[in-house]
């Protein structure tokens, strides 16, 4: 005689377990964000290309001052301007082998980038900005092509050991620094009024950087 039991079947009651993000791994873009958002406790991992990075640990100096820094000259040129959004460290969709999580971004509401059906953003924001320290290599090669690829009109990275700030526009398919104007001060073509004081930026004077605006 067959026994019953109420304890329902291993078949039934096991569940799959979902991979953990790894250094390397070479994901679709739905597949990472399907792992990232099992992994609450990673709080930066980005799909480059095809390939997931996981965040190294930040430093004050190095990554952290010089993000509050731009990160707030963004923020307050937003709050002045109708029509424009800033966001920071937010996680950006832009194609099926690219998910980047940069520092800070511009886009305007009603342009290409918006916020999809599960709150992310999704397509080419106008401006982008990476703090590059110890990700440097990768910032200036991987992510650059992929957000040439995506035709971000511009990109802003900050090299900090090397003590350098590039301003990228989108020309004909290529990324082209911006031009250096009297004293150090460089404005973006995407953001008319969006002017940076270089060596103010480079000296960590927060002050100056706002005064620039």
């Amino acid at each position: 005689m067959a026994i019953l039991s109420s304890t329902p079947s291993s078949r039934t009651s096991r569940r799959i377990a979902i991979p953990p993000l790894e250094n390397g791994d070479h994901l679709s873009a739905s597949e990472f964000l399907h792992r990232y958002e099992s992994m609450p406790e990673v709080k930066k991992a980005e799909l480059i290309q095809g390939i997931v990075y996981m965040a190294s640990p930040v430093r004050s100096e190095e990554h952290g001052k010089p993000d509050s820094i731009l990160n707030t000259w963004l923020g307050v040129f937003a709050a002045r301007t109708p029509g424009l959004e800033h966001r920071i460290n937010t996680t950006l969709q832009l194609g099926p082998d690219d998910t980047p999580q940069p520092d800070g971004l511009l886009f305007r509401e009603g342009g290409s980038c918006r916020i999809d059906a599960s709150g992310y953003l999704s397509g080419p924001p106008e401006l982008v900005i990476e703090i590059a320290a110890s990700s440097v290599s990768r910032d200036s090669r991987e992510k650059l092509v992929t957000y040439r690829r995506a035709r971000i009109p511009e990109y802003l990275l900050w090299r900090v050991e090397d003590e350098v700030i590039d301003w990228f526009v989108l020309e004909q398919d290529e990324y082209r620094p911006i031009p250096i104007g009297d004293s150090g001060i460089i404005e973006s073509r995407a953001f008319p009024g969006l002017r940076l004081d270089l060596p103010a930026a480079l000296r960590l004077d927060a002050a100056a950087v706002l005064a620039g605006l």
